[in-house]
């Protein structure tokens, strides 16, 4: 029998514990899910600034001639439309329109960077490496080199432009190289996953602590994984393992917007065709509790004469937009507005009504990417 491999450590795990962050192993990473309490956090990150390591994420770099066409190939957006210092979101799927990952791409001024899922990061590097063949193209992991740090929040900017007010100048999805005292060369995206403005800022490993020590310092709140998940949630922003994976594709995950499929030839595209035809079978639909209970990640949903009529893949109570609300791949009628159904709750129908999503809108710069 083989022993489970030892969880990893970020370039932060030793300050993490030092602000009394509780561990938790996520990706196969140990992580802080909190340090004073989720809420307490998630209510800082919409109100003010929180800064979180992000560290954990795959970082790989592609280069060479064929480096934009390989990517096109590879990638379900036209990332060809991504001028120098642009970044966005892309989809990695299989040929039968499942989605294998989803990542952020950059374009920087002599190569193209893909931000991708800790938990996929070596299979979406075996994966770019096998259908590398025929590219003149290099693909660098530049993951263990690499530190991340998200600052989000309506008040990212001010604390930023502290440092650098260029890089505190960046347009929405922007990306640019600078220095920052102290710590030297860093790159910063006005990116983010919490659905407020904010930027994530690479770094040298070797810097990261200096960096991180710098935005605390500057008023940034320490955030942990679990806040991080309770933001996203209420934005409505995708998370691997739940509202996608191999066997959901992107209409279904109404992600449908990071596929253009009017373009030149991409892994999937002739099965993505097909569906977009012939309409997704199923829909991600956002609901909220009427009886009580909480819809939790796996729980049955039913309609409301009792047939199975699909899953749950998030759910929680939402801290700014208050009540218990959730996301779930449903087939049928239960995507329509104000339809009900049955989240089986401890082998018990509990009442739950479809809902706008997102939940919580956006205050992102919305300058198009």
């Amino acid at each position: 029998m083989s022993l489970a491999e030892p969880l990893r450590r970020t370039v932060l795990y030793e300050r993490h514990v030092a602000l009394g962050g509780r561990m938790v192993g996520f990706g196969g990473w140990e992580l802080p899910v909190q340090y004073r309490g989720i809420v307490e956090e998630h209510r800082a990150v919409r109100s003010d600034v929180g800064i979180f390591d992000v560290s954990h994420m795959g970082e790989i770099e592609v280069h060479g001639p064929d480096a934009l066409a390989f990517l096109q190939w590879v990638l379900t957006r036209d990332i060809a439309s991504f001028p120098v210092g642009q970044a966005g979101y892309a989809l990695i799927c299989q040929p039968d329109g499942g989605i294998i990952d989803d990542v952020f791409v950059y374009h920087l001024a002599d190569r193209w960077l893909v931000v991708v899922n800790a938990a996929n990061s070596a299979r979406d590097l075996a994966w770019f490496r096998q259908h590398a063949v025929g590219f003149a193209v290099t693909i660098d992991d530049r993951s263990a080199q690499t530190a991340l740090v998200a600052l989000q929040g309506p008040c990212a900017e001010a604390l930023l432009h502290a440092f650098d007010a260029g890089l505190a100048a960046l347009p929405y999805h922007g990306v640019a190289a600078g220095r920052i005292t102290g710590i030297g060369d860093v790159r910063v995206a006005r990116t983010g996953y919490t659905g407020e403005d904010g930027f994530e800022i690479f770094c040298d490993a070797a810097d990261a602590g200096a960096l991180w020590d710098q935005l605390l310092a500057a008023g940034a709140a320490p955030c942990g994984l679990g806040a991080r998940d309770s933001l996203r949630f209420e934005a409505c922003l995708a998370l691997y393992g739940h509202e996608i994976d191999a066997q959901v594709n992107p209409f279904e995950a109404r992600l449908g917007w990071a596929v253009q499929l009017d373009r030149s030839d991409f892994i999937g595209r002739d099965a993505l065709r097909a569906i977009k035809a012939a309409g997704p079978g199923r829909r991600l639909v956002g609901f909220t509790m009427v009886g009580r209970g909480i819809a939790r990640s796996g729980y049955a949903v039913h309609d409301i004469d009792g047939t199975p009529i699909g899953h749950v893949t998030s759910g929680m109570p939402a801290p700014t937009v208050g009540g218990h609300l959730g996301m779930a791949l449903l087939a049928g009628s239960a995507a329509a507005p104000g339809a009900r159904f049955d989240v089986i709750i401890r082998e018990r129908p509990v009442r739950a009504t479809s809902l706008r999503m997102p939940f919580y809108p956006s205050r992102r710069r919305r300058t198009r990417d």
